[in-house]
């Protein structure tokens, strides 16, 4: 069989890819291929090639948010009460959709040494107008409009609001930035004490069981929340509704003003429509601080 062949049967039966392709090259530097190639050699040598498959430990936990239809009703009750136990489980089953849009606060002054001194910019200010038009101009009908009670995400949720008229102003101080998670890997410029990550991580543990869940079973329709806060929660929201490591939230990058959309099934499924969405601004306007 000519190399030619046995390169393209390779790639054949392994889906094309150009990196068996070079994976076979570097087998032929190797030997594998002579006069009479063995297309046996030829594959053992392009699967060796190939990534390890992703792990899996567990599926997906369908009770993440503790919700599941099936364990809020109680196991004897359903024994003893025949018929009545499957009635039960659909009186609890969620019906709607919950989308939230996760926002992350404006640029701010960075010099301010209390929260009430770490005010909007005039950049960031602008970013919230930008926010603004662009979550009026998605035509959502939104239910509610939650931000954090530091300075800042309370100044950028209040420009946002001026474009949601009608919508409801919460603010909340669970939503208040910190450190969630100590990192992996670790960074080098940012090290909060040990008891910093206890404190915070247990209140914006507390923030994610609060607002991060499948609706109510007696929500009828989808609903539209907004939620302005800060970056590390944010990113610390999306790695746990994804059942990701939240370890890993030191990896993502949020710029200010920016839409971040998660999208909760009734059956427990979640989804990320979007991470981090700043294009809506002009490139000039863009920051990350």
């Amino acid at each position: 069989m000519s190399f030619r062949r046995a390169i393209s049967l390779a790639c054949g039966f392994a889906g094309g890819s150009a990196v068996l392709v070079c994976a076979a090259v570097a087998a032929d530097k190797q030997g594998y291929f002579g006069e009479r190639c063995r297309l046996k050699e030829t594959l053992a040598a392009v699967h060796a090639a190939q990534p390890p498959a992703w792990p899996t430990v567990n599926g997906w936990d369908y009770n993440w948010d503790k919700r599941d239809p099936s364990s809020m009703v109680n196991g004897k009750r359903k024994e003893s009460a025949g018929d009545s136990g499957s009635s039960d489980a659909e009186n609890t089953k969620p019906k709607a959709t919950r989308y939230i849009c996760l926002i992350r606060h404006s640029q701010y002054n960075l010099k301010g040494e209390r929260d009430k001194e770490r005010i909007l910019t005039p950049l960031g200010r602008e970013q919230a107008e930008y926010t603004g038009q662009r979550l009026a101009a998605l035509g959502l009908k939104y239910d509610v409009l939650i931000h954090s009670s530091m300075t800042r995400a309370t100044e950028t949720a209040n420009i946002i609001s001026k474009y949601l008229p009608g919508v409801e102003l919460v603010s909340c101080d669970l939503l208040r930035e910190g450190a969630p998670i100590e990192p992996v890997p670790p960074v080098t410029h940012w090290k909060p004490e040990a008891v910093q990550y206890h404190e915070d991580g247990a209140r914006i543990e507390a923030a994610f069981r609060r607002y991060i869940h499948r609706a109510d079973p007696k929500q009828k329709e989808d609903s539209y929340e907004i939620i302005v806060c800060h970056a590390n929660v944010i990113r610390y929201f999306v790695c746990r509704a994804l059942q990701f490591p939240p370890e890993g939230w030191l990896r993502m990058g949020l710029n200010n003003g920016s839409i971040t959309w998660l999208t909760i099934r009734p059956n427990g499924r979640v989804a990320l429509r979007s991470l981090g969405d700043s294009g809506f601004m002009p490139p000039d306007k863009l920051s990350r601080t």
